[in-house]
This record gives structure tokens, C-alpha cells and sequence, in this order.
């Protein structure tokens, strides 16, 4: 039950005041009726308070500690101020699980309706269907990278689209790796078609480097990783920075043995990454002619929300995420943390 005032003193008599109200025997009202009711038929003042509970006694007790003045479980007051922007960040690879999303998809109709567009979109590029992998239907194998970045790609967009829905628009958005293909879906820079084609190829192409190198997650500052990869030039590469002290490198699967090895017996937490494949490193080479030829199609543009790249670490409009751009997301470093302190500068 939300409630709101122009004081705190106001706030706790119209607490007393629907308190008598709930605790009249003849109220007809239900917890939800009234919760429904609080939230879209009343002013929205700056001081506020709202009572949660999974029965009209939990309620109840909530509500007259809010008039009452006390904290209690299930009560969060504050004083409103004004709305900051919103960034929506999309992650990479690694943030799935079977079963995700599928109480959304039966509860959300906008997310439904946005996950069969993609569906829809993807089955263009797919031998495979976006529901039967969703519902582990099909002998679909969601653990192949070109199943299971087409998959977060959908959920993530059509996620997206549910916060736009409840009001929630980002005023920049940012992705990580592969993540950056549904920030600039949802930008608007690509369109939902450019982007199903760029995550279902490229992924397919990311297959042929399977069972020929990983990535290790390291958790030390970028140029202290820089000066142990000295003499694995060319084998083992800084693959993303995503913090202070969080590094991801990939490469040769000798090479990293031979890094994480060193690491464990220096007490480094270093951890290997369940991927048999080496995205960001100097594997991906070999995958450039394919991808400039079948990314060609796609069409960018300057989207309607601006874009902070972690390619460039830089804001973009969108403009120049063509085929090129796509390999060498793929390619380079993901530039995360660079782009996340300017986001937020």
C-alpha cells in the first residue's frame, strides 16, 4: 500500500486515516483493491511511504507503524526527490539459466509479444526455435554459444521493452561483449532485424574456434595483467577490463594453464571461465572475412537513445555500427570499465 503527503505529519494521519478504514468490519475494499486504488488514484507527494505484506495483517501492522511513527518489517519511507537518468546495461554471455524468463513470458504480455518478435527475427538466421530453447524442447542444446547468445540477446531486449512499458526509458544505454548487440537494438540504432542477424551469424561463427582456447577471470588491476602477459604476446590477451581490479583474459589453452598456474601460487583468485573458446584475443582473426561478408546487409543508424560503446569507451550514436564494428566488438578488449566511468561522468 503506497502512501504519500506533503509532510510527515500529514503522512501519519493519512496512515491513522486508512487505518480506520481497513479496520472497519463493513469494508468491502481487498488489500488489492486498495493497493490499486493508493497507487493510481491518488496524488504523488515528495514524502511517502509504502507498506508491503503478503496478508491484510501484515498490512494492517505496517500501516499503523507508519502512523504511529515506529519502523516495522515490510515498511520503506523516504522523501521523493528528482528523477535521476537510467542507464540500462546489458550483459554478456554467462548470465543465463534454464527456465529464465518463462513467468515473464506466461505473465508479461508485452514481454511475450516482444520474445515472439524476436523469435520471429531470429528464425531468419536459426535451424533451431527461440521457445523450444526457452522450454528445453527439441533437443535445442543451449549451452552452444549460437544458441545461447541468440537467447539472452531475446530475453534481454524483451526485457527491456517491459521496463520501457512500466515507464522506466533509459537515458544512455551500455553493453558488455555480446550485450552491446541488444543495447544497440534497443537504442535503435540496429533494427530488431540487423540485430537478430548480427548475434545469430556471429555466434554461429564464434562455434568454429570451439575447443581451441577459454578465458580466465582474474582479479587484479589491468596493468598488472598487462605486465604478466609479457612474452604470451600473441597467445594470451587482456580480453575485457571490467573494474579496478576485474580482468578477463583469453587465448591459448597452454598459455592460460600456464597463467592461472602462476596466479594460484601467487594467491591470486583467479578463476577459469566456462567457455571453450577464445572471444577478444587474436583467435577471432581467422573470422573476419566471414563476418564482414555476412554482416554486410545490416543497416545502422543514429539511434534515438546514445549509445556508450565498450569498443571505442567512448558515446556513439549508433551511426557506425556496421559489419566492421560487429567484428571488432568481437576482436578487441571490451572496453567496460572505460565506458561505464564515462557513462557515468
Amino acid at each position: 500500500w503506497p502512501l504519500s503527503a506533503r509532510s510527515p505529519e500529514a503522512l501519519r494521519l493519512q496512515a491513522t486515516r486508512l487505518l480506520a478504514t481497513v479496520t472497519d468490519p463493513s469494508s468491502p475494499a481487498t488489500p488489492a483493491d486498495l493497493g490499486l486504488s493508493l497507487a493510481t488514484t491518488r496524488a504523488a507527494w515528495e514524502h511517502r511511504a509504502v507498506v508491503v505484506g503478503a496478508s491484510r495483517e501484515a498490512l494492517v501492522e505496517g500501516l499503523s507503524a507508519v502512523a504511529e511513527g515506529r519502523s516495522a518489517a515490510g515498511v520503506v519511507e523516504g522523501v521523493a526527490g528528482e528523477p535521476g537518468r537510467i542507464a540500462f546495461v546489458f550483459p554478456g554471455q554467462g548470465s543465463q539459466w534454464q527456465g529464465m524468463a518463462l513467468e515473464l513470458l506466461d505473465s508479461s504480455p508485452v514481454f511475450a509479444a516482444r520474445m515472439a518478435e524476436c523469435g520471429e527475427a531470429l528464425s531468419a538466421f536459426t535451424d533451431w526455435s527461440l521457445d523450444d530453447a526457452l522450454h528445453g524442447r527439441g533437443g535445442v542444446d543451449v549451452e552452444r554459444v549460437d544458441v545461447v547468445q541468440p537467447l539472452l540477446f531475446a530475453v534481454m531486449v524483451s526485457l527491456a521493452a517491459v521496463w520501457e512499458d512500466w515507464g522506466i526509458r533509459p537515458s544512455a544505454v551500455i553493453g558488455h561483449s555480446q550485450g552491446e548487440i541488444a543495447a544497440a537494438c534497443v537504442a535503435g540504432a540496429l533494427s530488431l532485424e540487423d540485430a537478430a542477424r548480427v548475434v545469430a551469424l556471429r555466434s554461429r561463427s564464434i562455434v568454429a574456434l570451439a575447443g581451441r582456447g577459454g578465458m580466465v577471470s582474474v582479479p587484479l588491476p589491468v596493468e598488472r595483467v598487462r605486465e604478466e602477459l609479457t612474452g604470451y604476446e600473441g597467445r594470451v590477451s587482456v580480453a575485457a577490463v571490467n573494474g579496478p581490479a576485474s580482468v578477463v583474459v583469453s587465448g591459448d589453452v597452454q598459455g592460460l594453464d600456464e597463467l592461472l598456474a602462476r596466479w594460484t601460487e601467487a594467491g591470486v583468485r583467479a578463476r577459469r571461465i566456462a567457455v571453450d573458446y577464445a572471444s577478444h584475443s587474436a583467435h577471432v582473426e581467422e573470422l573476419k572475412d566471414e563476418l564482414l561478408d555476412v554482416l554486410a546487409p545490416i543497416e545502422p543508424q543514429a539511434g534515438r537513445i546514445p549509445v556508450y560503446s565498450t569498443v571505442t569507451g567512448q558515446v556513439e550514436d549508433g551511426s557506425g555500427f556496421d559489419a566492421a564494428y560487429w567484428f571488432t566488438n568481437l576482436r578487441q578488449t571490451v572496453e567496460f570499465e572505460t565506458a561505464t566511468r564515462n557513462l557515468l561522468r
